[in-house]
């Protein structure tokens, strides 16, 4: 019996040197965690369990009232936000689109709004015919935070401000404001005789309701945080902004700090007014935004829907009652819905719309003659953003996930994107914030010779480092290489999401190359656009293609999207 013991407590020893030699095995196999935590910037943080640092950071830029100071400290949440590679900036947009000759008047700002109302057309046609995109997301204004959405708000809302063609902020439902000597109550005078285009009258009652449902917990609005600025303003609990109709021709608000962008604010569709009996008509605690998706509803703006035909097209026509209405000579806007860039193109040469705000890829470079086709500048950047709390992180330190997302970064051929794809001259991102975006301080917040967090064109300049480098850093976080190419007991595999233009698809190809070429799989899924936007703000992805149009010229802008509450916040940071 005590031999059998022995015998047991034996093999029990060598099952016990057995597992540890497995558990040292399977450590080796984990990469290198302690390496990992090198090769991170100091500024790293955990960007799930750690963001509140970066929710305090952006909060405390929106207060600070030492200008040169706020400007240093949005220096820093970009290099938190840079150090954990979830962010993968591909190149600064401009806008590209094809526009008759006998059209004039249509007008962009720098944030990619498009406005139609002034448009005129010399072949004495009185219905201009446009392609935006397709199937709009939302076309609630307090809801909407894609482009094309901005701009069928800008043409069919009005807010107290809005922009020139000059892309200059000017007075739009407002005559003007009064500013406290602290630079905290604004005083807004509305013009007389403002009118819904349901001929009732709009007041400052009608602002001082519709922003404080968009600032409203409950309403679920992306850009809820733009309001975080204003007194009284939660982003946990249903509580009210300080914003007051003294009379009907009057609004006051108090903000908790300077804001030297406010007018932009003012001008942007989140603060413009909605009208509260048409919303509350068919707005539901899980539908908000029901009011407006079909047409007939009342707007305050120089067009009103008139028609809609889901995912074909829709109608808007003019609102007489809109305050400039006067100089309104286009009747109709006819919108066809589609984001299929050759049937979009096709549409234009054959006649059927008279502006397409988007080409084929293949079509650019014989367009560039074309004075048709046209390029303006826009500020914002093309990217790519990976879901912090992806399955393909699982089992990984939060250093050796950034350093899996570096070596993802490193390894696309940003030049190829913008010489083969972007075609116009776009210039390749090594951060974020785009060249050229005013820093707050009278200065500017990055230049092209600045400098950014990695180098852009490093993958061209010195191919064998950048992909040696790229390895390393998967190295680290347990993958194994053979002959420069991932091992097959160790393989990457995930999905890239995207909408459907020729465009996107053509940056996911190459994309997809990239990381081929150390053995990294990736598999492209394609979706209609209201479904990609909605799938990517819910986290339903790994990897999926991105953009960011500034809405205002101020880095915070493009800083405090990425907080955990936003609605924006596609990379699910602190959740």
């Amino acid at each position: 019996m005590k031999k059998f013991l022995a015998i047991l407590l034996a093999l029990a020893m060598v099952l016990s040197f057995a597992a540890c030699g497995e558990k040292k095995v399977e450590e080796t196999s984990n990469g290198d965690p302690e390496k990992a935590k090198t090769l991170v910037s100091d500024a790293f943080i955990d960007p799930v369990t750690e963001w509140a640092t970066y929710d305090a950071l952006v909060a405390s830029i929106k207060s600070e009232t030492d200008m040169a100071k706020r400007t240093q400290m949005m220096h820093d949440a970009e290099d938190i936000l840079m150090s954990n590679y979830c962010v993968i900036p591909f190149y600064y947009y401009n806008d590209v689109y094809l526009q008759k000759d006998y059209v004039s008047g249509i007008y962009s700002n720098a944030f990619a709004t498009k406005f139609f109302m002034y448009t005129t057309m010399s072949n004495g046609a009185t219905t201009l015919k446009l392609n935006l995109a397709s199937e709009p997301d939302y076309l609630d204004p307090a809801l909407n935070s894609s482009v094309d959405g901005a701009c069928l708000a800008a043409n069919s809302f009005s807010g107290l401000y809005t922009y020139n063609a000059e892309g200059k902020c000017t007075p739009a439902c407002a005559e003007g404001y009064e500013l406290s000597a602290d630079g905290l109550t604004y005083t807004v005078t509305l013009k007389s005789g403002l009118k819904w285009s349901d001929g009732t009258p709009l007041t400052a009652a009608d602002f001082e309701y519709s922003w404080k449902r968009a600032a409203d917990i409950n309403t679920a609005a992306d850009y809820q945080y733009m309001y975080s600025g204003f007194e009284g303003y939660s982003d946990s609990e249903s509580t009210a902004i300080n914003v007051t109709a003294l009379d009907d021709t009057t609004l006051q608000f108090v903000l908790t700090a300077p804001c030297a962008y406010m007018e932009d604010l003012m001008a942007f569709p989140t603060f413009y007014p909605v009208q509260k009996a048409c919303v509350e008509a068919k707005a539901t605690a899980d539908a908000p935004g029901a009011w407006c998706q079909e047409a007939g509803f009342v707007s305050n703006g120089a067009y009103v829907c008139t028609g809609w035909n889901h995912d074909t097209g829709m109608t808007y026509t003019k609102n007489p009652y809109w305050y400039d209405a006067d100089k309104v000579t286009v009747e109709t806007l006819e919108f066809m819905l589609s984001d299929d860039d050759t049937a979009i193109y096709a549409a234009y040469n054959s006649g059927d719309i008279d502006f397409a705000d988007s080409v084929p890829t293949d079509e650019i470079a014989s367009l560039k003659s074309n004075p048709e086709f046209h390029i303006v500048d826009e500020l914002g950047t093309y990217y790519a953003a990976f879901n912090c709390k992806s399955a393909i992180f699982e089992g990984k330190t939060p250093e050796q996930a950034a350093c899996m997302r570096e070596a993802f970064s490193i390894l696309i051929d940003r030049d190829y994107i913008c010489e083969n794809v972007g075609q116009t001259g776009q210039v390749a991102a090594d951060t974020y914030l785009p060249i050229g975006m005013a820093d707050g301080n009278g200065g500017v917040f990055k230049t092209a010779t600045s400098g950014g967090y990695y180098d852009a064109y490093g993958i061209n300049n010195d191919h064998d480092a950048t992909v040696a480098k790229a390895i390393e850093l998967l190295e680290v976080a347990g993958y194994k290489f053979k002959d420069g190419k991932l091992d097959a007991s160790t393989p990457i595999q995930l999905t890239y999401l995207t909408n459907t233009s020729s465009g996107h698809i053509a940056v996911a190809e190459s994309i997809q190359q990239d990381l081929k070429q150390v053995g990294i799989e990736l598999t492209i899924e394609q979706q209609d656009w209201n479904v990609f936007l909605e799938e990517r703000k819910n986290g339903n992805f790994d990897f999926a293609r991105e953009g960011w149009i500034a809405d205002f010229n101020d880095p915070i802008n493009m800083l405090e999207m990425w907080i955990t509450n936003s609605g924006n916040n596609d990379c699910q940071f602190g959740r």
